[in-house]
C-alpha cells in the first residue's frame, strides 16, 4: 500500500498535543486539533450571551490552546503563518471529519480506558489506511490495539514525540504484533524526511527507551543526595555540561519536567516490572513529599532549585529549606577542563575524590542498566544511544559513553566491587573485543551481541567527519577546508573556532572559488558544528581597533568585501547551508549566495550594531539588493519602503527564530530552500546546487543598484531621531544609525539615483571604519567578548 500524509488530526489539546499539532503546521500539514466539549460556560462566554451548543464555547479547549500557542516560550510555531493550518475542533460535532485526515494521533489522558474508549468512536469514522498512533508516554501500544479492527490494528502504533515537538530531535516509533511493516516503514521514513525527527524503533516495554533510561538515571544520582550526602547543587554543578549532558543537569531538569510528572513516569515502570529493578523506582520519599507540599519544579515557583530575586537558591534536603546554590570544587574536576574526549571521562569517573565517586556511582549503575536492557527495549544499541542524545541531550549514549571511560577498566572495578555485569558486556570481552564501537572495512560497526555489524545510515545524513576520514580534504588551513562531496560538488567547510571569519576562511573562500570554478560544477559552503557561523573574528578585529591599526582593518574589509563578491559572481553555482546560529558575517556568507539551503532551525541576522558596528562585508546592502529582487519584474514598489525594512531589520539587530521567520525578514527568498531535518542540510544543499548547475547556471550580471539618496536618508535619520527622542535608543545609538543610513541611502545623491556596487561597499567600509575607531564601540566589543552580551552605552 501507498502512504502519504497530507492533512492530520491531533487528539487531545493539551501542552504535548498542541505542540505536536504545531510542529505540523510548521512544516506545512494542515492540521486538527480537536478536544472534549466543556461541560459549563464561563463567565465570559455567560456574558457574550453563549450556551454550551455556541461553537466558540465547544471548540474552547481546542481553541484555547491554539491562542496559547502563540505566547508559549521557547515558541512552538515557526511563524505567524503555521498558525493558519491548525483548526480548532471538538470531538463530538467534528469526529466525522478524520475520515478525511490521513493520520491520526491520540494525545489524551494517560488512561487506557480513556484511550479505548476514543478509539472506539475512531473506528466508526475512520477510512481504510488511515495511520493511527498514540503518543502515549509508557501504556503498552499492544494492549490499546485489544478489540480494534484488523485493518486499525495494521496502521496502529506508538509515535512518542519529547517536549517540546519542535525541538527535541527524538520520536520514538513503537510497533505491536500486528502492526504492518509497511506502515512502519513509512512512519520512520516519514518522521526522518517530513517531521525532521531523529527515529528509533523501539519495543513496546515500559516507558520505552529514553524515559525508561533516563528515569532510571535521574533515580540513581538522587540515591547520591540521599545516601551519601552530596546536595542537589553539588550533583548539578558535575552533571550537566561538564560530562557532556544539557545545562540543566539532573535536578534541574527534574524541576522543568515537573516532579509529580517524573513520579507518575517513574511509577509506571515501578507497575511494570518486579524484583530489583523494580525497588529502584519504588517511589523516592523525599519527591513524595515535595509533590505533596506542592513543590512541583518551574511550574509551581520551587523545587529543587527556587529564585528569590535574582538569586538561584538549593533545597537542602536535610533541613527542607532553601540555601545559597554550592558547587562541587575537586581537583580532579579543574584537571578534567583541561582535557578532551576519553582522557576527560577517564579523569572525571576514576578520580578518587567526591566528584569521582559520584559520577562513578551513578555511571556504573546507568551503564549496567542499559545495557541488562539491551534485547529488551531496543534491537541494537544503536537505538539506545541514539534516543538518549536525540531525548535527553546526552553527547554521548550509554555504549558511547562506556567505550570513553574503558570497558575493561571499568568492568573490572565493577567486579572488584561485586557488582554483577550484564551478559552483554561480558559478552563483550570474552569475544576478546575492548569497544561497543568499531569500524569494519572503514564504516562504523557497533556491536551486536555477537559480533560487530556496520551501522545501517540514511543516505542523506552526510557525517562530515567519518566522510573527510574515509575521503580526506582538497585544501585547507586553519579555518575551513574544501572537501569533494562527489557528483561534481565541493563542500566548504568552516571549522574555526566558533566557526568566526577570520582571514584564514577569507583565504579558502578565494581559494575554494578558484578551484570550484576550474575542476567542479557547484560549491556548497557548511558545516556540522554547534552554529553555522556567529560572525567575525571579533577579538582580532577589536585587539587591530586598539592598536590603532586601521591599515591592517581597512585590509580586513576590503578582503571580506571581495570574498563576498566572488560567492556572489561566482561562474558556478554557490549554496550555502546555514542553521542555528548564523549571525552577522555568517548572513553576508548566505545573502550573495545564488541559492539558500537552510535548516528548519536557522536564526539568521546582521546583528553587528550591538557591537557597535554595522555589517561590513557588504550584508546589509545585500540584503537590500535581495528585497528588491524579490519583487516581480515591471511590478511598481516603493524604494523607501524597501530602504525603511531593511534600515529597521538591521539597525535593530533582528534575528529570525526559525528558517521560515527569515522569509519574512527577506534574508530568504520564496526559492530558497528549507531543510527540517537538519542531518540532511548538506545532502539537500548538494541536490539544490547539482540542479542549478545542471539547469545551466550563469553568473549574475552587475547591475547599478537604485537608492534612495539624500531624501532617504532624512527619512531614516528622522525614524531613528523619534526613537533617540522616546528614550528607546542611546546617543551612539543614533550615531551607528546614522551611518548605517547614510550607506543604505547611497550617501546625498537624488532620490532614484543608480550606483556601482563598488560605490556602496566604498561607504560602507568608511562608516565601518570610522565605528571600529570610536571609543564607545570598542566598549560595546569589549563587553560583548566578556559577557557575551550586548552593552547599551
Amino acid at each position: 500500500m501507498t502512504y502519504r500524509i497530507q492533512k492530520a488530526a491531533v487528539l487531545g489539546s493539551g501542552v504535548m498535543g498542541s505542540g505536536i499539532a504545531a510542529h505540523l503546521a510548521n512544516i506545512g500539514i494542515p492540521t486538527l486539533l480537536l478536544d472534549i466539549v466543556p461541560k459549563e460556560v464561563t463567565e465570559e462566554e455567560a456574558k457574550k450571551g453563549y450556551t454550551l451548543e455556541h461553537p466558540a464555547v465547544r471548540n474552547r479547549f481546542a481553541a484555547t490552546a491554539v491562542e496559547k500557542l502563540k505566547k508559549h516560550k521557547p515558541a512552538p510555531l515557526a511563524s505567524k503563518e503555521s498558525l493558519h493550518r491548525i483548526t480548532a475542533c471538538n470531538l463530538e460535532d467534528d469526529l466525522d471529519k478524520l475520515k478525511d485526515v490521513d493520520w491520526i494521533i491520540e494525545v489524551v489522558v494517560e488512561n487506557l480506558a480513556v484511550k479505548k474508549s476514543l478509539f472506539d468512536k475512531i473506528e466508526t469514522v475512520r477510512k481504510e489506511g488511515t495511520i493511527i498512533t498514540s503518543n502515549t508516554s509508557g501504556i503498552s501500544i499492544e494492549a490499546m490495539a485489544e478489540g480494534r479492527s484488523d485493518d486499525f490494528k495494521r496502521h496502529f502504533m506508538g509515535t512518542h514525540f519529547f517536549n517540546p515537538p519542535r525541538y527535541l530531535k527524538l520520536l520514538e516509533i513503537i510497533p505491536h504484533a500486528e502492526t504492518s511493516p509497511e506502515a512502519l516503514a513509512f512512519m520512520k521514513t516519514f518522521g526522518e524526511d517530513v517531521l525532521g525527527k531523529g527515529v528509533v524503533v523501539a519495543k513496546d516495554t515500559p516507558n520505552f527507551i529514553a524515559n525508561r533510561i533516563g528515569t532510571y538515571g535521574l533515580i540513581v544520582t538522587l540515591q547520591e543526595v540521599e545516601r551519601n550526602g552530596y546536595s542537589v547543587g553539588e550533583v548539578d554543578s558535575v552533571t550537566g555540561p561538564l560530562i557532556g549532558r544539557p545545562s540543566s543537569a539532573t535536578f534541574r531538569t527534574l524541576d522543568v519536567v515537573g516532579l509529580d510528572t517524573f513520579v507518575h513516569v517513574s511509577r509506571n515502570v515501578y507497575d511494570n516490572t518486579t524484583g530489583e529493578e523494580q525497588q529502584v523506582f519504588a517511589d523516592s520519599p523525599l519527591m513524595v513529599k515535595m509533590v505533596e507540599q506542592g513543590m512541583l519544579g518551574a511550574k509551581s515557583g520551587s523545587g529543587f532549585f527556587k529564585k528569590e530575586g535574582k538569586d538561584i537558591l538549593e533545597l537542602d534536603v536535610a533541613s527542607f529549606s532553601y540555601v545559597p546554590k554550592k558547587k562541587l570544587k575537586t581537583p580532579s574536576i579543574e584537571m578534567a577542563k583541561q582535557l578532551k574526549g576519553k582522557q576527560k571521562m577517564q579523569t572525571l569517573v576514576y578520580a578518587d575524590d567526591r566528584s569521582g565517586q559520584l559520577l562513578w556511582n551513578v555511571f556504573s549503575k546507568t551503564l549496567r542498566y542499559a545495557a541488562q536492557l539491551h534485547g529488551e527495549i531496543a534491537d541494537d544499541i544503536i537505538a539506545i544511544d541514539n534516543a538518549m542524545k536525540w531525548g535527553f541531550g546526552w553527547k554521548q549514549g550509554p555504549f558511547e559513553l562506556w567505550d570513553a571511560i574503558g570497558v575493561e577498566q571499568s568492568v573490572a572495578k565493577m567486579k572488584a566491587e561485586g557488582s554483577d555485569v550484564p551478559a552483554f558486556a561480558e559478552n563483550l570481552l570474552a569475544k576478546g573485543y575492548t569497544t561497543f564501537y568499531s569500524e569494519v572495512d572503514g564504516e562504523r560497526a557497533y556491536f551486536d551481541g555477537n559480533d560487530y555489524v556496520v551501522i545501517e545510515t540514511n543516505d542523506k545524513a552526510i557525517d562530515l567527519a567519518r566522510y573527510k576520514k574515509k575521503h580526506g580534504i582538497i585544501k585547507g588551513n586553519s579555518g575551513a577546508s574544501l572537501i569533494d562531496l562527489g557528483d561534481g560538488v565541493a563542500l566548504l567547510e568552516f571549522h574555526s573556532q566558533s566557526n568566526a571569519i577570520g582571514l584564514d576562511i577569507v583565504a579558502m573562500i578565494n581559494e575554494s572559488i578558484d578551484i570550484v570554478e576550474r575542476d567542479f560544477k557547484a560549491l556548497v559552503i557548511g558545516n556540522q558544528g554547534k552554529n553555522f557561523c556567529v560572525g567575525a573574528n571579533l577579538g582580532m578585529m577589536l585587539m587591530e581597533a586598539q592598536d590603532d591599526n586601521i591599515f591592517e582593518l581597512d585590509y580586513v574589509i576590503r578582503s571580506f568585501q571581495k570574498a563576498m563578491r566572488r560567492i556572489k559572481y561566482s561562474n558556478k553555482p554557490v549554496v550555502v547551508a546555514p542553521f542555528n546560529m548564523t549571525l552577522g558575517g555568517g548572513a553576508e556568507v548566505c545573502l550573495p549566495a545564488a541559492h539558500i539551503q537552510a535548516a528548519h532551525e536557522t536564526y539568521i541576522g546582521l546583528v553587528e550594531t550591538g557591537v557597535g558596528l554595522i555589517p561590513g562585508g557588504g550584508g546589509s546592502i545585500a540584503l537590500y539588493e535581495k528585497m528588491l529582487s524579490g519583487y516581480p519584474k515591471g511590478v511598481r514598489f516603493d524604494l523607501q519602503e524597501v530602504a525603511n525594512k531593511v534600515f529597521e531589520t538591521v539597525a535593530m539587530a533582528n534575528v529570525s527564530t526559525s528558517a521560515a521567520e527569515a522569509r519574512s525578514l527577506n534574508f530568504l527568498h520564496e526559492a530558497d530552500g528549507i531543510s527540517v531535518n537538519v542531518d540532511h542540510l548538506l545532502y539537500d544543499a548538494k541536490q539544490a546546487a547539482i540542479a542549478l548547475a545542471d539547469a545551466g547556471y550563469k553568473a549574475p550580471t552587475r547591475k547599478k543598484i537604485p537608492v534612495t539618496g539624500a531624501t532617504g536618508y532624512g527619512t531614516l535619520v528622522i525614524g531613528a531621531q523619534g526613537l533617540l527622542d522616546s528614550g528607546f535608543i542611546s546617543e551612539h545609538d543614533f550615531f551607528i544609525a546614522k551611518k548605517l543610513a547614510f550607506v543604505l541611502a547611497g550617501g546625498m545623491v537624488p532620490y532614484g539615483t543608480e550606483v556601482d556596487e563598488d560605490y556602496l561597499l566604498n561607504l560602507e567600509r568608511e562608516a565601518f571604519l570610522q565605528l571600529i575607531a570610536h571609543p564607545l564601540s570598542q566598549q560595546r566589543m569589549q563587553h560583548m567578548l566578556v559577557k557575551g552580551k550586548p552593552l547599551r552605552n
